[in-house]
């Protein structure tokens, strides 16, 4: 996929979370319009091209709906050589502005990994992909896995 394409995903993400895709008042598990389901899908379609942008090997994206209260998640696990990466796509009810969850990994099946770090909607919404690959693909070169205390 693009680097254009990509971009215009991240642009969509930032739009459908900042609606509120818990609503339950929509179509049934989708939230206002079906938004729900729109975010889920693009959420799995960008994680799935920046895994292959980022060249990991044993990626894997899964999506979970959760709840009518909640807007779901979109995740992708892979792994480089010596370290993986761990991405989770969300509104996170703690802070409603962060959206992008990113860590460091040790294995595939690691689900606690490194120190979590966070970007915005605005983030995604004025980032250019090939800034987010290079931050990410910096966790690649460092050694940065440490358990959070």
């Amino acid at each position: 996929m693009s680097h254009k394409s990509q971009e215009k995903n991240m642009r969509k993400l930032a739009e459908l979370l900042s609606q509120d895709l818990g609503y339950i008042w929509g179509e049934k598990e989708s939230g206002p319009n079906g938004a729900k389901k729109q975010f889920l899908n693009t959420g799995r379609v960008f994680l799935r091209a920046l895994a292959k942008d980022l060249g990991l090997m044993d990626a894997k994206v899964d999506s979970n709906a959760g709840g009518i209260g909640v807007s779901g998640d979109c995740t992708l696990m892979g792994m480089w050589h010596t370290n993986g990466l761990y991405v989770t796509l969300s509104q996170f009810c703690s802070d409603r502005d962060s959206v992008l969850l990113y860590r460091t990994i040790r294995h595939s099946k690691d689900y606690t990994g490194g120190r979590n770090l966070y970007l915005t909607r605005r983030d995604l919404a004025e980032m250019s992909y090939p800034d987010l690959l290079f931050l990410l693909a910096a966790l690649r070169e460092e050694n940065i896995h440490e358990r959070a205390a």
